[in-house]
């Protein structure tokens, strides 16, 4: 790849990465009841189930506790999760599809109706929604006027689960459930499951309930899947991580990950993303003093990729400036955030 007047590259150098699906995780479904007797396959149950709320309620920190797999990124910032991600669930007798989405949000930008699109359509075409909110022990703050809001939209003709999140948070746990009661009040419900997705508690009763409620049918995924997503979505999607972890506030929402070179032709299989920024500060503060900030993104993403793909990797980073592709369609596109289907 040629370096043009916007192009800064880091260079992480690790050895051969292949363009491969994650391996299989260990799943914290493993850890659900089991049935006494195998499962006949006409008896099986297969389904896609959304996760949808608002943005930092915690989906994604949820899909990967489920998983016992950290394939979806997370960070303190908003909107973190742009794509819908799938992740594979499978236990005695059922596969759980669990889509992770965006956070449903006041769009100011064209990129942020792609997300809310995304969401939206994802809990239509789902054969069941769990809907995420935090937990607060104050009656009078639990819950949040958007919240009512969304789900007032949320469609009406399929089970829905409310799966109350943060619960670590909450010292005395007697005090949830008049809080419960009023999240009952709300919608009829087909089960309330209070977790932690944080510390992984509560997601084996999540499973079990949802695994009740799918339809019957074959397997979506092969055994050995867990998700939807190529390697290289997660290797980008690893970087943007980094990004969003380690730079200031006005920085990540203007951030785009694109591979642009995913090579195992040679000994040393090589892998070139470029990062999209909108301005030339940005690039100055993703680049870093000397190049150290950029070089840190880097190896902290280059670890990532290795641990999911279990090989090591040889990963370069360009910082480009692209101003306003939020708002540019053909951009947009080009980066992946097309009109969603």
């Amino acid at each position: 790849m040629t370096k043009d007047s916007n192009d800064d590259a880091g260079d992480i150098s690790q050895a051969d990465a292949g363009e491969k699906k994650p391996p299989r995780a260990k799943k914290a479904a493993e850890k659900a009841p089991k049935p006494k007797a195998p499962v006949p396959p006409s008896e099986f149950r297969c389904g896609r189930i959304a996760l949808v709320g608002r943005p930092n309620v915690g989906k994604s920190t949820l899909l990967n506790a489920l998983l016992g797999e950290p394939i979806a990124i997370v960070s303190r910032h908003p909107q973190t999760t742009r794509d819908q991600i799938a992740g594979v669930v499978s236990v005695p007798g059922a596969q759980l599809v669990f889509l992770d989405t965006p956070g449903i949000h006041a769009a100011r930008s064209k990129l942020g109706e792609h997300m809310n699109d995304v969401a939206w359509d994802t809990a239509k075409d789902a054969d069941l929604i769990v809907f995420l909110a935090e937990a607060n022990e104050d009656l009078a703050r639990s819950i949040r006027n958007e919240d009512k809001l969304l789900l007032q939209k949320m469609p009406a003709n399929k089970p829905m689960l409310l799966a109350l999140n943060k619960i670590d948070l909450i010292r005395d746990k007697t005090r949830l459930l008049p809080v419960l009661e009023r999240w009952g009040s709300l919608r009829d419900f087909a089960a309330i499951v209070p977790v932690s997705a944080k510390k992984a508690n509560g997601t084996a009763r999540l499973i079990k309930e949802v695994s009740e409620r799918l339809p019957l049918g074959e397997p979506l995924f092969e055994g050995d899947e867990i998700s939807d997503k190529p390697a290289r979505f997660f290797v980008a999607e690893f970087v943007r991580e980094q990004i969003l972890r380690k730079t200031f506030q006005e920085v990540p929402h203007g951030v785009a990950v694109l591979i642009e070179r995913f090579d195992e032709a040679g000994k040393i299989p090589i892998i070139e993303v470029a990062v999209h920024v909108q301005r030339e500060m940005h690039k100055r503060i993703v680049i870093g003093s000397k190049g150290e900030l950029l070089k840190a993104i880097g190896t902290e993403a280059r670890a990532r990729a290795e641990a999911l793909l279990g090989t090591q990797v040889h990963l370069k980073i360009w910082v480009r400036v692209t101003p306003d592709w939020q708002e540019s369609d053909a951009r947009l596109k080009d980066f992946g955030y097309g009109q969603s289907t």
